[in-house]
């Protein structure tokens, strides 16, 4: 997609990747309600994410590709400077699934796993860090996931995926934070989405599985996560957050108990 190369925007500017539905989906909202003018990167036109955040009266364009090509990434970054002058944000949230035990685990499967998740977040970073860094200032905010911080069985791809998404947000945050760019992540426990949906649905584990092993007893909607984002986005409310994994999990990580216990405690 071309954009107007003629206007330009006051507007802060935020990229989100994964649109079409789910997180990506009200990371856009909500920051189309504090004011941003984004650009949605999704493989697939987000049309229906588009007119959400046109109707909250946000200026909005969508630039469809994969984010694990280098070339499109660069082709997004191009038009993200035509079109606005400008990127303040970029959240980092696109992403694959992939339950399968290790030993079961394709060579193309944990390629491709890898290549969305993690290359795919350092292409957009260091691309539109690049323009961060000539403006002295901006916030990458990376979607990792709890699992990213241990190890959840069948998950051996995508486990190795969010840790390495943590490991480049640190060194990132080491690197460019003296330059005025802020990198954190959030690191979202079971999120009621349709990525969950199709996960359940291969038989991997129940709504009570979650449930019963987070302390607060529920799945995270995607607001939960959205909000987090936009705290993180935010130099105003988050100016001296940098190099963070905040997890947005109801507890889970910070909970050692055993089934029974936990239920017993509610």
């Amino acid at each position: 997609m071309k954009m107007n190369s003629e206007h330009k925007t006051q507007a802060p500017v935020a990229v989100v990747t994964g649109v079409a539905q789910g997180i990506g989906r009200e990371v856009a909202e909500v920051l189309a309600g504090e004011g941003y003018a984004l650009v949605l990167a999704d493989l697939k036109e987000p049309v229906d994410t588009l007119a959400a955040v046109r109707d909250a009266g946000a200026e909005a364009v969508a630039v469809v590709g994969d984010i694990a090509s280098e070339t499109y990434v660069a082709h997004l970054a191009e038009q993200v400077q035509e079109r606005f002058g400008r990127v303040d944000v970029l959240v980092n949230n696109a992403g694959v699934s992939l339950l399968a035990p290790a030993e079961d685990t394709t060579v193309e499967q944990w390629r491709r796993v890898l290549e969305v998740n993690l290359t795919g977040p350092f292409l957009l970073s260091r691309a539109l860090g690049r323009q961060m860094l000539a403006a002295g200032s901006g916030s990458i905010v990376n979607i990792a996931s709890i699992a990213g911080l241990h190890g959840i069985a069948d998950r051996a791809a995508y486990n190795a995926s969010k840790h390495g998404m943590i490991g480049l947000t640190r060194t990132l945050a080491a690197e460019w934070g003296g330059r005025g760019v802020r990198v954190n992540a959030v690191c979202p426990g079971w999120v009621k989405t349709e990525m969950d949906a199709t996960d359940q649905a291969s038989g991997g584990y129940t709504d009570s599985d979650i449930v019963d092993r987070v302390p607060m007893a529920r799945f995270a909607a995607p607001g939960d996560i959205a909000q987090a984002a936009a705290f993180l986005a935010d130099p105003a409310r988050s100016g001296f957050v940098n190099g963070v994994a905040l997890p947005v999990d109801g507890g889970w990580t910070a909970d050692a108990s055993w089934t029974s216990l936990r239920l017993r405690k509610r």
